[in-house]
């Protein structure tokens, strides 16, 4: 979707160099700190060129009410600008995630680098779930403009077997193996590098290690999206005004969001230390 897929772009960019955290960080003095000249840079823009931005643009085209999260009525109400920021941004977005976690990585601020996934995951499904007025959701589940303005909860069994979901079905069955076949091999492959936890990596799987990508991707960015929503809404009912419902949803969320979760030593941190480093070794 329009409004999303700058996030999601980020996130692919941003997972792919975390993957590849430890071979990046060992390799970046034969690349001279020049994150254009290493494999994984190019697997990302090939993962973005090939499969992401063709998914977008066939989405858009298709079905233009949906992919804009029911803004645009048809393909005539989508300005030109759009179409060609909508294409250029899926990859560059994704090349800058890549960028900024390379550079925290060689950098050294290891801790940092992981939260750029968490962070773009977050902000995708916030507005997937929230949107910019609370019906982020019912504009997801919604085949048309049509069924949105008259949103019932028995357009989310409908959208499930309509042609948007089965478009999204096709175009997983590419993105899905590429994404998890390349991040769980270098995850795994990166052991080999720096200061190795033996015992730990003899330990380390595939389906460990795609299990813990997905805990970080739905049960960091969905499960705290739909934490940070349900507070707004809360907000919302409680003071009887939208806006005052950000007001006082956001901050709640960012202090118990802090507290519990993203400070150093607690669960993201525990995360990232699972994932992608052996224990001590992140900064």
């Amino acid at each position: 979707m329009v409004q999303v897929d700058v996030f999601w772009s980020y996130a692919f960019g941003a997972g792919f160099a975390m993957s590849a955290a430890r071979q990046l960080a060992h390799d970046r003095e034969k690349n001279n700190g020049n994150f254009f000249e290493n494999k994984y840079f190019t697997h990302t823009l090939l993962f973005l060129s090939i499969l992401f931005v063709p998914s977008g643009a066939s989405l858009l085209w298709a079905y233009p009410d949906w992919e804009t999260m029911q803004v645009a009525v048809n393909k005539d109400s989508l300005p030109v600008w759009l179409v060609t920021a909508f294409t250029i941004t899926n990859i560059t977005q994704g090349l800058l995630g890549f960028w900024v976690t390379y550079h925290f990585i060689i950098k050294k601020k290891l801790y940092a680098a992981f939260f750029q996934s968490w962070i773009s995951y977050f902000l995708f499904f916030f507005i997937l779930v929230h949107g910019w007025d609370g019906t982020g959701y019912q504009r997801f589940f919604s085949f048309t403009r049509p069924d949105f303005l008259a949103w019932n909860w028995a357009n989310a069994k409908v959208w499930l077997t309509c042609p948007v979901a089965l478009m999204l079905l096709f175009w997983g069955v590419f993105l899905v193996p590429w994404l998890g076949l390349l991040c769980g091999r270098w995850i795994i492959d990166g052991y080999n590098y720096g200061n190795v936890d033996v015992e730990r990596a003899k330990q380390a799987t595939f389906t460990g290690v795609c299990l813990d990508f997905l805990k970080l991707i739905f049960g960091y960015g969905l499960g705290m999206a739909i934490g940070a929503s349900l507070l707004i809404h809360g907000a919302e009912k409680l003071t009887g005004s939208f806006s005052l419902g950000w007001v006082l949803g956001v901050p709640v969320f960012a202090v118990l969001a802090y507290l519990l979760v993203l400070r150093r030593k607690m669960l993201l941190y525990r995360l990232a230390d699972s994932l992608i480093l052996p224990a001590g070794e992140l900064t």
